[in-house]
C-alpha cells in the first residue's frame, strides 16, 4: 500500500540566463513514504538539489522559476501554499540540511543560538527549554562537551561538527520529512560513516522519512530503501535497493555501478562513462543520455522514452527496455 506523505507530480524548474533557459528539472515525479530512505543518485548537475530545493520553494527567483507541477504534502500542494503557510512547514514539519555547513551556519552567531532559533520560532519554548533540547540534540548527533560547545562560533568547528550542528538544528522540531543535499561530502571516511549511522538511527528511532541526495551510489547502499537515478533533469531509473544495484536497466546506471571499486574482482582502473552531461539549455530531443550510450537506436534521437515498468516499483527510461 502506498503511505507516500510527499508526492511530486511533474515537476518543472527552469533557470533564465543569458544564454538561455536550463531546464534543470524537467517533469519529475516521485512519491517519499512514511519512514523511508529514498536516494536521489547522479552526477553533478543532473537536477538532484534543484528538485530539493523546489519542494521548500527555496530556489533563487531570478534566475530560477518553478513552472510546473505539484507537491503534495498532506493534500495541500505547496507550490500553491502562501509564503506565511510556507513558514510554518520548511524547518518545523519539512526540515532541510543543505551541502555545505560552512556557508548554511552564519559566522556572527553561535553554533548553539542557531540550533536553539527553529525550536523557539516554531515550538514556542522559552530561554531555558530551548536550550536544554538544544543540548539534548547535539549529544543526539554526537558533539561531545555540548554544554560548552554551544558557545563556540561555526569557525571553532571542524567540517564534521559542522554538519553534526546542521543535523541538530534540522531535528530541532522533530520533523516528519527530513531532507538532506549532500550531507557527506567533503568528509572523510570515518566522519561520513558516523554521519550515515546518524541518519540510519533518525530512521528506525523516530519513524523519519527522509530525502538523500547525493552523486555516490555506493554511499546509498546501506541506508536506502528506494533510489532514483536522475540524469539531465529527468528520472532515468526507480526501484528497490536492489533492483538498482542486483537488477540494474539503465545504461547510465550500469556506468556509475562500473565507476564503483569493488573487493569482489580486481580492476586494474575504473570504467568512465565516456562523454559529458549534455547542456540542458539545448538537450537533445530524444533520450538526453543517447550521446553517451553506446547501445542508443535511431528511436532515441527522436523522441524522449517513456518510464517502463520492469517489475512492481522498478521503472526505467530507456527504449531498451520497451
Amino acid at each position: 500500500m502506498n503511505n507516500a506523505i510527499l508526492q511530486i507530480n511533474e515537476l518543472k524548474t527552469y533557470f533564465f540566463t543569458r544564454l538561455g533557459v536550463v531546464k534543470a528539472v524537467d517533469g519529475v515525479s516521485f512519491d517519499l513514504r512514511k519512514g523511508e530512505c529514498l536516494c536521489l543518485v547522479g552526477e553533478s548537475g543532473c537536477g538532484k538539489t534543484a528538485t530539493a530545493l523546489s519542494i521548500l520553494r527555496l530556489v533563487d527567483s531570478p534566475p530560477g522559476r518553478i513552472m510546473g507541477g505539484a507537491v503534495m504534502y498532506h493534500g495541500e500542494d505547496l507550490l500553491q501554499s502562501t509564503g506565511a503557510r510556507l513558514r510554518q512547514i520548511r524547518g518545523n514539519r519539512i526540515a532541510m540540511i543543505f551541502q555545505d555547513p560552512q556557508s548554511s551556519l552564519n559566522p556572527v552567531f553561535t553554533v548553539g543560538d542557531q540550533i536553539m532559533e527553529p525550536i523557539r520560532l516554531h515550538l514556542k519554548l522559552g530561554q531555558r527549554p530551548a536550550r536544554e533540547r538544544a543540548l539534548s540534540l547535539m549529544a543526539q548527533v554526537g558533539i561531545p562537551q555540548a554544554k560548552e560547545r554551544m558557545k563556540y562560533y561555526p569557525h571553532q568547528f571542524s567540517g564534521g561538527m559542522k554538519q553534526r550542528a546542521m543535523i541538530a538544528a534540522a531535528l530541532s522540531c522533530d520533523p516528519e520529512i527530513l531532507i538532506a543535499d549532500e550531507p557527506t561530502t567533503a568528509l572523510d571516511t570515518t566522519i561520513k560513516a558516523q554521519i550515515l549511522d546518524i541518519f540510519r538511527d533518525l530512521k528506525q528511532q523516530k519513524d523519519m522519512s527522509i530525502l538523500f541526495i547525493t552523486h555516490d551510489l555506493g554511499t546509498v547502499a546501506g541506508i536506502a530503501d528506494r533510489i532514483i537515478v536522475m540524469y539531465g533533469g529527468r528520472i532515468a531509473e526507480a526501484g528497490s535497493v536492489l533492483d538498482i544495484f542486483d537488477r540494474p536497466k539503465h545504461p547510465y546506471t550500469w556506468g556509475l555501478l562500473n565507476c564503483l571499486p569493488t573487493i569482489s574482482e580486481r580492476r586494474e582502473k575504473m570504467t568512465p562513462i565516456p562523454g559529458v552531461i549534455p547542456s540542458l539549455i539545448d538537450p537533445p530531443q530524444g533520450c538526453i543520455f543517447y550521446p553517451r550510450c553506446q547501445w542508443h537506436m535511431p528511436v532515441c534521437q527522436e523522441k524522449r522514452p517513456e518510464e517502463f515498468v520492469i517489475s512492481g516499483e522498478h521503472i526505467v527510461a530507456c527504449y531498451l527496455h520497451k
